[in-house]
């Protein structure tokens, strides 16, 4: 009896031990995780309310502010038309009828003075001239639906602020139509009549487009609305709004959507940006729902850690208890287990330093086999340009033979030996554009000799050249395809010019011809080809020849494997008189090329 009494007193120590590390972390966790909830609430989601509440009223003043800057651009479009003194000489010189020749004569000039002033530009629907009476002057188109008398508006136009201080005024004109009306008086203050400018409406409905996940609406100060975004529909409404209390604001509606205004203290007119509630707060209920999920989780995930944590935690000093009671007399010799149970770490962090290496060691074989693989597609690409250049010079060397041109045939030969020398030393290794420049004259020069003084060329020259590397054989192919395809059907002198630009860490070289230039449709499907291969070896098929085949495309591949995305390519005609094309490389001046 008293063993087993002994052996519970135990097993309850132990529980007991347990239990408090198991409350003791527990309180802890709900402590840290509390304040936690806390921070998110203040800090994060009461922040991002109101930041999105801002870009709200924001959004609605931007609007605002574009039908401001649209209503300014017709004062001063007005003003232009009253700087012309000739509106008030025609205006104070008598009322004809637009039927008399006087009349039509008068209508004509005040077009012309509409016309002028403005410009190239036309964001408005008409502009209408009438006399002191409201009566139509002129009109600059002239609609039939034009409003012909400003007597309504004169009648009621004493109660508009901005009419009685400068003498303007925004004017509603029927259903559909506004206008900007203003008196045309000269600096003594004296009226002569008024002019009136239609507002385009599809302007104003632009203007009002273009808020993500809301709706907009522009009403006057009599509550009459404008424009909206999207537009309503026939027979729909607008929704009815809260008196603003202020300029601008933001409040709850009755159908749960956030609504936020802004009132132009200019025209009068309230912007107003209705957004659902769901839509405004989004993000703000997902960061609260992600943090309490958050934290849910956690807590659960804690009470799971933390159990088993403690029994791993009493796990040694268990055995080490149970090893003391096992020792007596005749077994003084137990040796206690001092091997620790919590070494997952290091044995963790061992095998993780060991993967590295091991990765270590992939990445280094797969950068060279990534490197091997680059300088194999190189060979391949320029494998096809060196044969055909080859090809092309002996064939012109040939023709001087046959010619008995035995000097012109030395000097070729000199030049060509210098190419070869310069194609087979190193081929597949970078080169300085200096050199590539070098090269291309060379091969001009061999050119040269068979077309005499019909060919004209200049290649720009300038140390800076020899900070930039390209691969071997990259301008030349360009000036071969002009000399082959590009002078075909043109009469001599045929230039070729070679211009490099260096800029902000950029170079550019133009390869620039005038012969026929490109046939329609040719520079796309060029470009195509380009796009299409790949960086790849490009392959010719059913042995066709010309421009835009293994000369430019094979080219520009092998600038691809050595720039990638920082490489741009373009060829385009010359627009004066339908002379030449241009030939157009872009890259960074970085040495990071593979």
């Amino acid at each position: 009896m008293a063993n087993l009494l002994n052996k519970f007193g135990r097993g309850r120590v132990q529980a007991s031990l347990q239990t408090k590390f198991f409350l003791t972390f527990m309180l802890l966790l709900l402590i840290v995780l509390g304040c936690f909830l806390v921070y998110v609430n203040i800090m994060v989601i009461k922040p991002l309310k109101d930041k999105t509440e801002n870009e709200m009223k924001m959004a609605a003043a931007k609007v605002s502010d574009q039908l401001n800057l649209y209503i300014n651009n017709q004062n001063q479009l007005s003003q232009r038309i009253l700087s012309n003194k000739d509106v008030f000489t025609l205006l104070s010189a008598g009322d004809y009828s637009q039927l008399t020749l006087e009349g039509l004569t008068r209508s004509r000039r005040l077009k012309d003075i509409m016309f002028q002033a403005l410009g190239p530009s036309l964001n408005i629907e008409d502009m209408i001239i009438y006399d002191l009476k409201g009566a139509e002057v002129a009109s600059y188109i002239g609609y039939a639906g034009n409003q012909t008398s400003l007597v309504p508006f004169l009648e009621e136009s004493g109660r508009l602020a901005t009419w009685n201080a400068s003498g303007y005024a925004v004017y509603r004109q029927g259903a559909d139509v506004i206008s900007f009306v203003r008196a045309i008086r000269n600096q003594n203050g004296q009226v002569f009549g008024y002019l009136a400018i239609q507002l385009d409406q599809e302007y104003l409905t632009r203007s009002a487009a273009g808020i993500a996940g809301g709706k907009v609406y522009i009403v006057d100060p009599d509550d009459q609305l404008i424009s909206s975004s999207p537009v309503l529909q026939e027979g729909e409404a607008a929704p009815e709004f809260a008196p603003a209390s202020a300029a601008s604001g933001i409040y709850l509606s009755s159908s749960q959507s956030y609504v936020a205004y802004h009132r132009s203290a200019e025209t009068g007119w309230t912007t107003y940006v209705v957004t659902s509630k769901h839509v405004v707060l989004g993000s703000v209920n997902s960061v609260k729902y992600i943090s309490i999920l958050l934290i849910t989780a956690l807590i659960l995930f804690s009470f799971i850690f933390i159990y088993f944590s403690t029994k791993n935690l009493l796990l040694p000093i268990r055995k080490l208890r149970s090893q003391i009671l096992r020792i007596n007399y005749s077994n003084l010799n137990v040796k206690a287990d001092t091997r620790t149970h919590n070494n997952e770490l290091i044995q963790l962090n061992g095998a993780f330093q060991e993967l590295l290496e091991r990765l270590q060691e992939s990445i280094e074989r797969e950068k060279l086999a990534l490197h091997e693989e680059v300088k194999s597609r190189n060979s391949a690409l320029q494998a096809q340009i060196a044969p055909h250049f080859i090809h092309n010079v002996l064939y012109l060397i040939s023709i001087a033979a046959q010619e008995g041109k035995n000097v012109v045939v030395t000097d070729m030969c000199k030049h060509l030996s210098d190419s070869l020398r310069y194609i087979v030393s190193s081929p597949y290794q970078h080169v300085t554009l200096t050199e590539e420049l070098k090269h291309t004259q060379h091969y001009l020069s061999l050119i040269q000799h068979n077309f005499e003084d019909d060919l004209e060329w200049e290649i720009d020259e300038d140390e800076v050249f020899d900070r930039i590397e390209l691969p071997r054989l990259v301008i030349q192919p360009f000036v071969e395809n002009c000399i082959e395809h590009a002078f075909r059907n043109t009469d001599p002198p045929w230039n070729i010019k070679v211009r490099v630009k260096v800029y902000n860490g950029l170079w550019a070289i133009e390869i620039r011809d005038n012969g026929e230039g490109f046939e329609p449709g040719r520079i796309k499907e060029i470009l195509d080809k380009i796009d299409g291969s790949d960086s790849g070896v490009y392959e010719l098929q059913h042995n066709t020849s010309g421009i835009g085949n293994m000369g430019i495309v094979n080219t520009v591949n092998r600038l691809k494997l050595m720039y990638k995305n920082r490489l741009f390519f373009n060829i385009y005609n010359h627009s004066e008189e339908g002379r030449g094309a241009t030939v157009q490389i872009i890259a960074s001046m970085s040495k990071d090329f593979y």
